[in-house]
């Protein structure tokens, strides 16, 4: 191992991790400037920022993905200076990822041991594979049986595993990359019952999440970053959400939510008994979407929101249902021919759906609406790609290096409006947006709420899907309320309160 142990500090330092004036460049862009992280044994740290901020930048120079270009990192004391993140696993830091990477036709634990399973001999000791995988879940009660198919876990069960994959590295920090990002709140709150037992376990928790109120409850201390700095480290005890904010964005915010200037008129969608009974869905769906409206749908986790959308835009097969969009009947039987009738949807999951994660912003800004850039002779006309790209870029105000720059390298909230532009760019008449804000921090989503209410202003009618209830109280004009896959009302917006929408969202379960 290529790693320095040489400083010792003290027998029994204050900080199991100490992250000491770190620095790091790319291509003459600095992502961090001499910050300081520190982390205490047995606690939950929280670390916030904006997306950019340079929060991923650090834990990937911890995790020796990147190496700091300045700057010290001290392990129980100990200098380390780990090359890759093997070494960081096995001198037991872990991470719980935000898209959980595992061989889901394999069992849970074969997932947990794969490439160091214990051995009988030359054979794999099956018998002590279980058993170890036992012992971690009594221990932190968690109901799965060792021998499960993945496939068959739903994403906070996952997120179980690997937080035992964590624990049976005999973790000491295990860092947790928004956790919470596709649980419901009892899933949240049997999360957090296993985050204070591996606190009593003496574990440190470095919590990254841009859900403020989740982490004022759950951090012992909570560290904001801005633009690469180090701003503050201070106790959860005596921040508030709207003083974390102020630090993340650097000015007062005296409203979440940008003034509305969207006037609703003419009905422009009606949707008539939807209903699509594959892998068990939605069923009579009816509503009507004004010119300039902004609806937002509601619904637990499980409700079948998301098909909803998908089958409006043609990604799911509907069994019967009538879809009308300015008086005239379409049939949306494919993607592209919904997009040729003038729909558009960005995905729930952008990293999975949305991007293409190796491909620069240019392509990931221009591919849906390629047929447009041949030129006579049947070649894609590079200036006018350049163009559109560069209106997209300075109309949705992406940040990034250059058109050529990678969509993987940029922040989650430009990833965003790289997808919504690239979606204005096919001039859509109805635009639906599936969690429009998920894994983006509090500055992002006032931009992107802005630009929402900013179409909905132009005529545009938007539908959105949002599972954080302040958001559709505080962007949409009415709420589409869905429950087990069916329509448990329609309330406006403005005269409707989250009592009412909480009792009909559980009116079908």
């Amino acid at each position: 191992m290529n790693q320095s142990f040489q400083n010792q500090k003290q027998s029994f330092p204050e900080y199991i991790l100490e992250m000491i004036n770190i620095s790091k460049k790319f291509s003459g862009v600095q992502a961090l400037s001499e910050v300081t992280f520190k982390v205490k044994p047995g606690t939950v740290h929280s670390l916030i920022g904006e997306n950019g901020a340079g929060k991923s930048t650090l834990m990937k120079c911890l995790f020796g993905i990147y190496h700091q270009d300045s700057g010290e990192i001290y392990l129980s004391g100990n200098q380390v200076n780990f090359s890759s993140s093997k070494q960081a696993l096995y001198h037991g830091i872990s991470m719980v990822h935000q898209e959980l990477n595992q061989v889901r036709q394999m069992n849970i634990m074969d997932n947990i041991w794969l490439g160091r399973y214990p051995k009988k001999g030359i054979f794999v000791d099956r018998k002590k594979v279980f058993k170890y995988t036992k012992n971690i879940f009594d221990k932190f009660q968690i109901n799965l049986h060792p021998k499960q198919k993945v496939s068959s876990l739903n994403v906070s069960q996952m997120q179980m595993v690997e937080i035992a994959k964590a624990v049976s590295y005999r973790s000491k920090v295990i860092v947790m990359d928004e956790p919470t990002s596709s649980l419901t709140e009892k899933e949240v709150e049997y999360l957090f019952l296993t985050i204070n037992k591996l606190k009593d376990e003496n574990v440190a928790i470095i919590y990254i999440s841009h859900k403020i109120e989740e982490i004022l409850k759950i951090s012992d201390e909570v560290t904001i970053m801005r633009d690469g700095f180090h701003i503050a480290t201070k106790s959860a005890q005596n921040l508030t959400n709207n003083l974390i904010i102020e630090m993340m964005v650097g000015r007062k915010i005296s409203n979440l939510f940008p003034e509305r200037k969207n006037k609703p008129g003419n009905v422009i969608l009606e949707v008539k008994n939807l209903t699509a009974y594959h892998q068990p869905s939605f069923k009579n769906i009816n509503f009507e979407l004004r010119k300039g409206e902004i609806l937002g749908i509601a619904g637990l986790v499980g409700s079948k929101r998301t098909e909803i959308l998908e089958g409006l835009f043609g990604m799911r097969k509907l069994t019967s249902g009538e879809v009308t969009l300015h008086s005239k009947n379409i049939n949306n039987y494919t993607p592209q021919k919904s997009i040729t009738n003038g729909f558009a949807l960005v995905t729930e999951e952008r990293r999975k759906t949305g991007i293409f994660n190796e491909l620069s912003v240019s392509f990931n800004v221009t591919i849906a609406n390629i047929n447009h850039y041949f030129n006579k002779w049947c070649l894609i006309s590079d200036k006018k790609i350049k163009i559109h790209t560069q209106n997209i870029i300075n109309s949705l105000r992406v940040k990034t290096p250059s058109q050529k720059t990678l969509i993987g390298n940029l922040s989650g909230g430009n990833q965003q409006k790289v997808i919504v532009g690239r979606w204005l760019l096919t001039q859509p008449e109805i635009l639906m947006l599936d969690e429009p804000t998920r894994g983006i921090d509090v500055g992002s989503k006032y931009e992107i709420y802005k630009l929402i209410n900013d179409l909905a202003s132009k005529g545009k009618g938007i539908i959105m899907v949002s599972s954080e209830m302040p958001e559709l109280l505080g962007v949409t004009d009415r709420i589409l309320i869905i429950s087990n896959g069916t329509i448990a009302g329609i309330v406006e917006t403005k005269n409707t309160t989250q009592e009412e929408i909480m009792h009909l969202l559980s009116l079908y379960l």
